[in-house]
């Protein structure tokens, strides 16, 4: 499967390392040619050998593939989305982030929204789907914590582009958890923002993960 990846940062390594590792394509998007192009020199070497390519591109280049990942901060993602409405119509979007303040303890949005909502409001011909949010970069990487898969949270309105993503992470060695609507999201990016809190009290260095366990 082909899928942009808006952004160059760990997030969108941690994701463009499990895609190309579940032999997918990938064209980074960002403004930085720089720092693209050698998050995309790192990915190539991870990809499987004769399946998956990495590709750069700018943030002003036409934006081809049917899934576009959204993998920046909240302001970030909205700007794109803003600016993109029109292109990434008829796309399965899917946004990651957590509306995080500027000390990184609580959200910025209240608690009857998400930022899967806002991006959602500004792409009302796109699919929007929640994932990723509740997993750190480095996790993302490896693949698993303590010898245990990593689970990806997901939510959706969309049947179908909730499918696509769920085959997407699935496909990339990691267990899709559908969570339900998009307005599950609230709850994920709490989730989202609890892990977060969680990591200097106990010192798990962002290489803890959650867990559904039956």
């Amino acid at each position: 499967m082909n899928v942009s990846i808006f952004g160059s940062g760990n997030m969108a390594r941690g994701i463009g390392y499990r895609l190309v590792r579940g032999g997918h394509c990938v064209t980074l998007f960002g403004r930085d040619a720089g720092r693209l192009q050698k998050l995309a020199d790192e990915l190539g070497k991870a990809a499987r050998v004769g399946t998956a390519a990495v590709k750069t591109a700018t943030t002003g280049s036409p934006v081809h593939d049917e899934i576009v990942v959204l993998a920046m901060w909240y302001s970030g993602n909205l700007e794109i989305a803003g600016r993109l409405a029109g292109e990434l119509a008829g796309k399965t979007v899917i946004e990651i982030s957590n509306a995080l303040n500027e000390t990184y303890d609580g959200l910025t949005l209240a608690c009857d929204t998400s930022a899967a909502e806002q991006v959602q409001a500004l792409l009302p011909r796109s699919h929007v789907v929640k994932a990723f949010n509740t997993t750190f970069a480095q996790t993302l990487a490896e693949g698993q914590v303590a010898g245990q898969v990593l689970d990806v949270f997901i939510a959706g309105d969309d049947a179908s582009a909730k499918a696509k993503v769920i085959g997407l992470v699935e496909s990339s060695g990691l267990i899709p958890i559908d969570a339900g609507s998009l307005q599950r999201s609230r709850q994920l990016e709490a989730m989202g923002l609890l892990g977060i809190t969680l990591q200097g009290p106990h010192r798990l260095g962002f290489m803890s993960a959650w867990k559904l366990v039956h």
